[in-house]
């Protein structure tokens, strides 16, 4: 059995950043293994590729969710990149970092070192952001980020409706004070997705201390007694184990960590015995605790040409394919317009939802993702900290074989109100001059939907993100599976390092805060702040 110090199990978004911060002593040896391929694919690197990527199943992994009321008794697909940088290398490559009392409400729960001052802290060291350091951003750092170059009458007219709305337009959404509207930071360099894998990984291979397996699953953590001393893994028809001398650590995310400590023997004691497995750890929260957005759209049919519906069809894709190949710019080279994060109750201190605009809107009808022929736009907006909380329970002890996943979503008061809040302002933001004038009609839901039953049947017919998190809550009560270390309860030599143990959610997309809860994971670990 070939040893390690550390074993970190999945390449995404978290073990990127892992991987680099802790093989930087020569002296730590890392095995790092996940279950994709490389990210080799072209597509990945383009930005408006994620219509290809998301359909390529050697990419993504799809979960189909249990039906329920919240999602219409219709089982949703929710979308995880499987391949080096995970979901890193197929998201829409959003950078939010949320608010500072996200991380402070963390470290008030018990948390000690999760809060503003040192998240900030790690947000401002990995980054490398185009607008310059100011003192709330970081610039040199090993991770890039852009505002988004696409602008247009429509997208100007977008930042003024914002602006009718009592919003603050911002250079930079990413302040303090998060209220506001703005031009999307992206992850995003000279018209290149830059994912986890670009970012952290790649820079960091060439270290001889740094071993990392593709196509590699793992099926169970190894345990002598209530120590975790390695892993199972499966490649191809060959089953391997590695051990771990100081630490396994996962790093699969908010679906994918949860269920492997289940069916390696730590999760609801019932539900163990019923998979069979061994009881190592009897606890009722591994898996439980999941929160996740649940999103509403609003799409309509634009009355002039500043969509990128056209551009994305036909012989206007072949020079705009061509545009991008020679000068890295164009169509695309960008993904979402605009960002701005509003509150549906003016008593409220902080912001509640966020909206998302694009300048392009998908046809429903087809076979794989491509744009409407229609000029068009949409706007997905959600609750911020929702309170819905659902699950995901591993269904049996086959480790492919994809888990349990309830998400309860509207089944809580606050978060129907806030929905019907949310869409509303959607409605009366594109109300406004001189946004109004561009728009021929509404086409999803449609003018029809009025009551605030039909808004929250429309909202059950959507979709959600890819920001499901809590599944592995950190804390220091009954309820967590993780300790302010990441270390699991009830063993020793076993981390999770991921979304999943965020105790709560953050305001905005998961990926950048992610990242940053890896790189304050690894001052952890390796005990270096």
């Amino acid at each position: 059995m070939e040893s390690f110090d550390y074993i970190i199990v999945g390449a995404g978004s978290a073990g990127c950043v892992l991987a680099n911060r802790l093989s930087s002593d020569p002296n730590v040896r890392v095995l790092l293994v996940e279950a994709g391929g490389e990210d080799s694919n072209p597509f990945i690197r383009v930005p408006m590729g994620i219509g290809k990527t998301l359909a390529d199943p050697t990419l993504t992994s799809y979960y189909m969710t249990e039906p329920e009321a919240g999602n219409a008794f219709r089982p949703r697909v929710w979308m995880r990149g499987r391949a080096v940088g995970g979901s890193s290398s197929i998201n829409g490559m959003m950078y939010m970092r949320g608010q500072p009392e996200d991380y402070d409400g963390w470290e008030a729960l018990g948390n000690h070192g999760w809060g503003w001052q040192e998240i900030g802290r790690c947000f401002r060291e990995m980054e490398d952001h185009e607008l310059g350091d100011d003192g709330v951003r970081g610039v040199g750092g090993p991770l890039h980020i852009s505002i988004q170059p696409h602008r247009s009458p429509l997208t100007e007219a977008i930042l003024d409706a914002g602006v009718g709305m009592g919003l603050q337009r911002r250079d930079d959404i990413n302040r303090p004070q998060q209220e506001g509207i703005a031009y999307t930071p992206a992850t995003i360099k000279r018209g290149r997705r830059v994912s986890a894998a670009d970012a952290f990984l790649r820079p960091a291979r060439r270290r001889p201390n740094l071993i990392v397996v593709t196509n590699t699953t793992v099926n169970k953590v190894l345990f002598e007694g209530q120590r975790a001393v390695g892993v199972e893994a499966r490649q191809g028809t060959n089953v391997l184990q590695y051990r771990a001398d100081r630490d396994v650590i996962l790093c699969a995310g908010a679906i994918e960590s949860p269920k492997l400590l289940q069916i390696s023997g730590i999760g609801p004691g019932k539900l163990l015995q019923d998979l069979g497995a061994p009881v190592i750890v009897d606890n009722p929260a591994v898996g439980a605790n999941m929160r996740e957005h649940k999103v509403i759209v609003l799409s309509v049919q634009l009355s002039n040409s500043y969509s990128h519906n056209a551009e994305l069809r036909g012989p206007r894709l072949y020079w705009n394919a061509l545009k991008y190949l020679l000068l890295r710019s164009g169509p695309l080279a960008s993904t979402y317009d605009i960002t701005a994060f509003i509150r549906t109750d003016s008593s409220l201190k902080q912001p509640d939802a966020q909206l998302t605009f694009w300048s392009l809107t998908w046809d429903r009808t087809a076979q794989s993702l491509q744009p409407e022929k229609a000029p068009g736009m949409f706007v997905m907006g959600y609750p911020l900290r929702t309170r819905s909380e659902g699950s995901v329970m591993a269904r049996s002890l086959d480790p492919a074989a994809p888990p349990v996943i309830r998400t309860n979503f509207l089944d809580n008061e606050y978060d129907r109100r806030v929905i019907i809040g949310l869409f509303h302002y959607m409605r009366r933001m594109l109300d406004q001059t001189p946004v109004r004038a561009m728009i021929d009609h509404e086409t999803l839901p449609g003018s029809m939907v009025q009551s605030d039953e039909q808004i929250l049947d429309a909202c059950r017919q959507d979709d959600a993100c890819m920001h499901a998190v809590g599944t592995c809550k950190m804390g220091t009560d009954p309820t967590a599976v993780v300790d302010p270390q990441l270390r699991v309860r009830g063993v020793t030599g076993l981390r999770v390092v991921d979304c999943s143990v965020m105790p709560t959610q953050v305001s905005g997309n998961t990926n950048g805060p992610v990242m940053a809860l890896a790189w304050r994971a690894a001052e952890l670990i390796s005990g270096s702040r």
